[in-house]
């Protein structure tokens, strides 16, 4: 499904980074158990809360990205939101984004939806997981969380500062294989790439080609081949000292 053509390379390049935050927000509200979610943009906060016993909370500071409503079929972006923080707003830094390279979806306070987008609840949800990527991607913060708003299919993406430890190489390694499975950017191999860039680790091609990149940090290593279209075809770990 395309939602903003325009935002799409942007989301597709940090797909993986992404992914696996996500997986790391998932895994530590899981802890909870059973729980809820409530969001308080006044303070700014996004917490989970155990529904067995809700002093045990996971609590993130949330910004928020946009909101995304079908009503008038727009992206409304939070540096423009009155409850979005201004240019306090770490997400602000998409309007500067889009005014240094000419993309008039982020250097807008309101985006309006592609003339052919479907807007309905199903587009929406969709849309708000390519604009949470492109935070990701300019901001280099994550994980992000994508809320329902009322009834009516709205939704806000908040961008998270979340009690998570730093994505290591090891950490990866084991949920990589799972994340390629589900994950598909139209460029694999740039996607490695800023993997590396966004998780603040080394990478080294092997060649002129591009044909293979390793990923490095203190925790180990993974090496990712590439055919001659730029898809992963095989993925070799060396995690800890010993290969994976």
């Amino acid at each position: 499904m395309t939602t903003f053509p325009a935002l799409q390379p942007l989301a597709d390049r940090a797909a993986f980074f992404t992914a696996l935050r996500q997986d790391d927000l998932g895994t530590a509200a899981d802890a909870l158990g059973p729980h809820r979610w409530d969001t308080d943009l006044a303070a700014g906060t996004l917490t989970f809360s155990a529904l067995d016993d809700p002093n045990r909370t996971l609590v993130a500071r949330a910004h928020l990205v946009a909101s995304i409503a079908p009503g008038p079929r727009s992206v409304l972006w939070g540096w423009a939101h009155p409850n979005g923080g201004g240019d306090q707003n770490p997400a602000a830094r998409l309007r500067a984004y889009g005014q240094e390279h000419g993309i008039a979806e982020l250097s807008s306070p309101e985006a309006p939806f592609p003339a052919d987008a479907a807007g309905d609840a199903e587009w929406i949800a969709e849309a708000s997981h390519v604009i949470a990527g492109v935070a990701v991607e300019v901001t280099g913060r994550s994980p992000y969380y994508s809320a329902p708003v009322g009834d009516a299919g709205t939704r806000a993406v908040l961008l998270l500062d979340a009690p998570l430890p730093p994505l290591t190489v090891a950490h990866a390694g084991v949920r990589m294989p799972r994340i390629l499975s589900t994950t598909t950017p139209a460029d694999p191999r740039s996607s490695v790439w800023d993997l590396a860039r966004l998780a603040g680790w080394t990478l080294e091609w092997a060649d002129g080609a591009f044909s293979a990149a390793t990923v490095r940090d203190a925790t180990g290593s993974m090496t990712f081949r590439f055919d001659e279209h730029a898809r992963i075809t095989a993925m070799e770990s060396s995690l800890g000292g010993a290969a994976a």
